[in-house]
């Protein structure tokens, strides 16, 4: 939490309802006091306000005689009744679904009817994929009650959790704080990787976790690193984020993209030329978010001045999104790998089994995986393989290289020799 100062007046920042709940509830006294002793204001001077990505900033007046005055909420109660329950901006049915969040979005669906065996789903995905999507059609699909019964949700990142954390250990009441979450029936945990290096909090997580798990609370965490990725987290909570499934989010494929943008386009009722539409999907390849931000800007400049969208504006706007490609682009790995291990294109491509021609296109797939924005399709189109191949070779040449044995030494070699001749 932060605030400001203003005129005859104080103003503090929630990130969400629910901090903004707990502080009135447990601080709203102290807080009063404490502006009427160093600055001499009233305790209807001193207001509240929510700033979430949700919803517009809404002031909640700080007050000990009203926080006294009004029922408190009963223990473990996770939203009060005062306040409105999270703005869910996102659904399952505008989540546009293809090869690369396929799983994702079905293990999603399948943990909200009860069909998954598991009660827990971990989604990894880079920035602007789809995440935050999926965790608000979850909550969206919960809290409405739509498979039958409607449940307790709380939702917040890793951030808000240590956050809301410090505030009620400074409050001396963190036993509260733990009874609310642990009362939840869903808990939709986003951005999990902020808790390494984070010995305390990752603590209390693991035991929230854990508690809510063991009653059969059904739990959504999201990172932008898979569980093998979180290097600096304890591996127990590791292990219990792992307890259900995992479901990787990868770049959307470019029929995937045109599809968002026909969604997007149409839920704005905007017309959207073809030779636009592609513009966009060949262009901006990695990041739905920004794919989305382009498409609403275009729109908003072609409504401006009065205009029917058209190629010469698109240009003109994709120039602010175009992604930068680094020195390591398909071509060159293709090349380099080539080289290394004396190929030539066509024997990459064929579909012969050797262990040289197996081994070049793994180190193809690795490379393409961790220096390009193609996805795992793109990658398989390029070879005429499904995406699964591209995974498992991908898993192969890691395995290799992690045994350091004769062949993943020689392996490791190859993919920093490739590196250092790219300049990467």
């Amino acid at each position: 939490m932060d605030g400001e100062i203003r005129d005859a007046s104080v103003c503090l920042h929630a990130p969400n309802d629910f901090v903004a709940n707990w502080v009135r509830d447990r601080l709203a006294a102290v807080i009063c006091e404490a502006a009427a002793a160093v600055l001499g204001l009233t305790p209807d001077a001193v207001s509240l306000v929510v700033r979430s990505a949700n919803t517009a900033p809404v002031p909640r007046i700080v007050s000990p005689v009203e926080t006294a005055a009004r029922p408190q909420p009963e223990q473990g109660m996770l939203i009060s009744p005062e306040y409105p329950e999270p703005k869910w901006r996102f659904s399952f049915e505008d989540f546009v679904v293809g090869p690369s969040n396929e799983m994702a979005y079905a293990a999603a669906k399948g943990l909200c009817a009860d069909l998954a065996d598991a009660g827990t789903l971990f989604v990894s995905a880079g920035s602007g994929l789809g995440k935050t999507h999926l965790v608000q059609a979850v909550g969206k699909c919960l809290s409405e009650g739509k498979m039958g019964t409607r449940h307790k949700i709380s939702y917040l990142t890793a951030e808000e959790f240590a956050s809301c954390f410090v505030i009620a250990l400074k409050a001396r009441d963190v036993e509260g704080f733990k009874a609310r979450l642990r009362q939840s029936d869903v808990l939709l945990l986003e951005d999990v990787h902020f808790l390494q290096n984070k010995g305390k909090m990752q603590e209390e997580a693991l035991s929230l976790i854990k508690s809510l798990q063991s009653k059969g609370s059904r739990l959504v965490l999201t990172s932008s690193f898979a569980p093998r990725e979180l290097h600096h987290m304890d591996c127990q909570l590791v292990s219990l984020c792992c307890a259900g499934l995992l479901a990787h989010m990868a770049s959307p494929t470019l029929e995937t993209r045109r599809c968002i943008l026909r969604e997007k386009a149409r839920a704005h009722q905007a017309l959207l030329p073809e030779p636009v539409s592609e513009l966009l999907a060949t262009r901006i390849t990695s990041n739905v978010r920004q794919l989305e931000s382009c498409l609403n800007n275009l729109i908003f400049m072609a409504r401006l001045l009065n205009r029917q969208i058209c190629l010469e504006m698109a240009l003109e706007m994709i120039g602010q999104y175009a992604e930068a490609h680094n020195g390591l682009d398909m071509a060159a790995i293709i090349r380099l790998v080539c080289d290394s291990f004396k190929l030539s294109e066509a024997q990459l491509a064929s579909r012969s089994r050797r262990s040289e021609y197996v081994q070049a296109r793994n180190t193809v797939y690795y490379l393409a995986r961790k220096h390009t924005q193609l996805s795992l399709q793109d990658i398989g189109d390029l070879f005429h393989r499904r995406h699964s191949s591209v995974i498992k070779g991908i898993s192969s040449l890691e395995r290799e290289m992690q045994r350091e044995s004769t062949l993943g030494r020689q392996l490791a070699h190859t993919v920093a020799l490739v590196e250092r001749n790219a300049g990467v």
